[in-house]
């Protein structure tokens, strides 16, 4: 997995709980969290965080992934603020991914094995979206859309149809965005 995935994980734990709980996190599990935004780690390693940074809030692994993907998007969102700009609801964001972002991904971040998306718009309007990737981490994906939501003023509902975790070859999801109520 490239390095700025944990970056942006370390990102978000530090700003929910201070750079001690992120120091701690990684003595506890004998990582030197020395990650590099253009390097590649295993996997397990991220697996491994996740599990110990949910421990933190008494989240699941899955709760915990959704949580950094909400947060990571918000991070990636002032970062690459390109990606977002022509763009002004979720939707259209979320179906750049493919043809956008992805490629931009491989190029910036050489060797990186991004998912894989499939795209489908339902007669009601809502999407379903297909998510393939041995990484198996469609709580991120999910996390993601929720974040694309909150950066455009929506709120996403999300619905699992199929699932790698449940058995399913890849998940199908339904997703459907609404304007997010005021406050």
């Amino acid at each position: 997995m490239k390095g700025i995935i944990f970056n942006l994980l370390e990102e978000a734990v530090v700003e929910r709980h201070g750079a001690d709980a992120w120091d701690g996190l990684l003595d506890g599990l004998g990582l030197d969290g020395v990650y590099t935004s253009l390097g590649s780690y295993p996997d397990t390693e991220v697996y491994r965080i996740v599990e110990r940074a949910g421990a933190l809030d008494g989240r699941s692994p899955a709760e915990t992934l959704r949580w950094f993907g909400r947060e990571a998007l918000a991070l990636m969102a002032g970062r690459y603020p390109a990606y977002f700009a022509a763009h002004t609801t979720a939707l259209p964001f979320l179906l750049s991914v493919n043809s956008m972002i992805h490629p931009e991904v491989r190029k910036v971040y050489p060797g990186a094995d991004v998912p894989t998306f499939g795209f489908r718009t339902e007669p009601s309007g809502a999407l379903l979206m297909t998510y393939d990737s041995p990484r198996r981490l469609c709580a991120l994906a999910h996390g993601f859309i929720d974040g694309a939501a909150d950066h455009f003023g929506q709120t996403a509902v999300v619905d699992h149809l199929e699932c790698m975790h449940r058995g399913d070859s890849a998940c199908l999801c339904r997703v459907t965005f609404h304007r997010a109520e005021a406050a």
